[in-house]
């Protein structure tokens, strides 16, 4: 693995003159004053330069987004760069880390995990010459087969994404890069995202599609992207209603919003957009000379403060684009984010973790050998290189390494009498692997790209047929262990016949020792779903009309509402594959009686188990057959409204207190166009996911 080159002491930008003379390099005052002060100093000419990209490509040392320094002030270039997983460097491949996706590092509802992920992106963004993150993104997901599930941190729920974007936003912006949240706002599916028109009401928004943005926003972030799509006919990019009214007075953004890649269909600064990118079709020199100057130095103070905010001016960054940023420490953190987010969806009969001692096992899939470990589009990084999980396993099992591009190859160690045997998958099992071997180990993965939908659930017909066939073969003693790499939610229709099951969702590039830990132990697997696994295709019943839209407008009308993910399979009383927060460890924990007073909820977790591990304590909340606001609409029967982790030590007990906020127990009122709190009794549960309750009671709202 490539380590860290060292970077440029050149500063293009620098002028030279005494920064300390500058008025706004007094550290005294506010970001947004030293904005101000320094606003006050650039002509009309640069103040208008601030709002436009000025392309991409060579000439641009290959940044995605680029606004030319100020030499004059010492206002550095600004230098944007995709994107949500890290930093993708298309010039020089493999000279950043490929890091685990955003619905991948969601899966370990851990803070820390997140605020680590966002650390470490930050810093290779910064040894890059960036000062721009393009990422997070924050989306939830409506649609199970939305393409950019993959690049999303908040799953299926608002408040998981409110919660767990925050750490991320201050670990990014704590590297000097200022952090970007996307896609604003509904950009909830890929197909049609030029002119589809997502058609949502007003408190669906705020209930639903706005808490990872405010949660954002309360981290401080910078800058926000607005997105391809139009909300209720409008586009994104101009939507007064959800730019400046929404976004910046009722949640109080104060950062700058940007256009997505050619978003931008008019001059819409007015209406909220502050700077086109990449480049300067709408927003220019001669458009903007007919904006009234006080518009103008509002989005010149909203573009250069976060940048005062970050540091950007005090420690100016001496860094090229063309260092190689990644290193061997790099890639050990992503091995541990890609740990902490593996989901052990099944383990019957304790079939996991294997013991690596007198092992004989079958490896079966390409996966296996050539793993995909990212999604496509602005949110993929090609890595140098990825270890392939069959080596993974070879080195805990002390085997000599197998060359997986042939079928059928094995290789033996005969002082620890552990065996390995690779098999692409494409013919059937050995009639006599049951008897052969101790365990299967079957690898799969389906992935998905930005600028698509994926067509449907499944992995494939090929692999689909290779997990059906191992999954039939039957032995007393014969494990069959599968793990999953996806996008996303998938169909398991084969998950009855499997002793064991992981997944990882889109790993990054350290996911072969990674999963090798999970599998033989070294790590007890402790994350949790971020969105529901269905039964079957479209089992929430989507018409056209919802997704993905009908006539040639392009209309997808929301008319679910609050109904999607384990909402929907709360109210329709349907028994989803996998429930959203489900997750099992190689312990167990059980949950005491729950004690409610006032706003605080504890309970008692036990480890019951034989080993250390943790546990997601899940806090949920309904209002059970009560209606609020307007429009007197049904509630659902409960919604997740706090979470925390615990690790303990067998035979170990921890009191797990969470407190509700106001906000917690509110609903957007349209009339006031206000929060306001849902006065009455509260259905408390709390337990282990959305269909795993331990433990309940009731809360007196008032």
């Amino acid at each position: 693995v490539a380590t860290v080159t060292n970077v440029s002491a050149n500063n293009n930008n620098n002028n030279n003159k005494n920064l300390a003379t500058d008025p706004w390099m007094n550290a005294q005052s506010s970001p947004e004053q030293r904005a101000r002060i320094l606003m006050s100093h650039m002509t009309s000419e640069e103040k208008r330069s601030m709002l436009y990209g000025t392309g991409d490509g060579e000439k641009h040392a290959n940044y995605v987004g680029n606004v030319p320094a100020i030499p004059r002030l010492n206002i550095p270039a600004l230098k944007y760069n995709d994107g949500p997983q890290g930093f993708r460097d298309n010039a020089m491949l493999g000279s950043t880390t490929a890091w685990p996706s955003g619905l991948t590092v969601a899966a370990s509802w851990d803070t820390e995990t997140m605020r680590t992920w966002g650390e470490a992106m930050g810093k290779e963004f910064f040894d890059k010459g960036a000062n721009v993150q393009l990422g997070p993104g924050v989306c939830v997901a409506r649609i199970p087969r939305n393409g950019r599930n993959f690049e999303y941190l908040s799953g299926e729920d608002p408040h998981l994404g409110y919660i767990l974007v925050q750490p991320v936003i201050n670990a990014i912006q704590g590297q000097q890069v200022v952090a970007n949240a996307k896609h604003y706002v509904n950009n909830n599916q890929e197909t049609n995202r030029h002119f589809v028109s997502e058609n949502v009401d007003e408190r669906t928004r705020f209930e639903m599609y706005y808490p990872p943005f405010k949660g954002a926003i309360e981290a401080g972030v910078g800058s926000m992207m607005c997105s391809y799509n139009k909300i209720n006919h409008i586009w994104s990019c101009e939507n007064n209603s959800t730019l400046m009214t929404d976004l910046k007075t009722r949640m109080g953004f104060k950062g700058y919003v940007m256009s997505d890649w050619g978003a931008t269909h008019s001059l819409s600064i007015e209406q909220g957009l502050d700077q086109e990118m990449p480049l300067n079709k709408s927003f220019n020199q001669e458009s903007l000379k007919t904006i009234p100057q006080y518009i103008i130095d509002d989005t010149v103070v909203r573009i250069l403060t976060p940048f005062f905010q970050v540091g950007t001016f005090d420690n100016p960054n001496p860094n090229e684009i063309s260092n190689n940023v990644t290193s061997v420490e790099h890639v050990e953190i992503a091995r541990e984010l890609s740990e902490n987010s593996t989901i052990l969806l099944k383990n019957d009969e304790e079939a996991l973790p294997l013991k690596a001692h007198n092992l004989k096992v079958a490896i079966v899939g390409t996966q296996a050998w050539n793993p995909i470990v990212h999604g496509g589009g602005s949110g993929e990084v090609v890595p140098a290189w990825v270890k392939p999980p069959l080596w993974s396993i070879c080195d805990i099992l002390g085997v000599e390494r197998i060359d997986g591009s042939t079928s059928g190859s094995s290789n033996c160690n005969a002082g620890n009498g552990n065996c390995v045997t690779y098999y692409d998958g494409t013919d059937s099992p050995p009639p006599s692997v049951s008897s052969e071997f101790d365990a299967a180990i079957l690898f799969i993965q389906t992935t998905s790209s930005e600028g698509s939908d994926r067509t449907n659930l499944t992995f494939g017909t090929s692999q689909e047929e290779m997990v059906t066939k191992w999954s039939a073969v039957e032995g007393k003693f014969f494990k069959k262990i599968l793990v999953m790499s996806t996008p996303g939610a998938v169909l398991t229709p084969w998950s009855d016949r499997l002793h064991g099951m992981l997944l990882n969702f889109m790993p990054g590039q350290a996911m072969g020792d990674a999963i090798t830990n999970v599998i033989f132990g070294e790590v007890n697997p402790s994350g949790k779903l971020p969105l529901t696994f269905p039964n079957k295709e479209n089992e929430q019943e989507m018409t056209e009309s919802q997704y993905p839209g009908l006539d040639n407008a392009g209309n997808a009308t929301y008319t679910e509402g609050f109904f999607f993910g384990y909402r929907w399979y709360d109210k329709h009383k349907v028994t989803p594959k996998y429930s959203f927060g489900h997750g099992l460890s190689y312990t167990t924990f059980s949950y005491g009686k729950l004690s409610i007073s006032g706003r605080t909820i504890s309970c008692d977790i036990t480890n019951t188990g034989e080993v250390y591990g943790s546990e997601v304590v899940q806090l949920y909340v309904g209002f059970s057959d009560q209606k609020f606001g307007s429009d007197q609409r049904e509630e659902p029967v409960k919604q997740l409204k706090g979470f925390e982790k615990y690790y303990l030590s067998p035979g170990e007990s921890i009191t797990a207190t969470l407190t509700l906020t106001d906000r917690d127990l509110s609903y957007w009122n349209v009339d006031s166009k206000s929060w306001s709190l849902k006065v009455g009794k509260a259905d408390i549960s709390v337990g282990s996911s959305s269909s795993d309750i331990r433990s309940n009671g009731v809360m007196n709202v008032q």
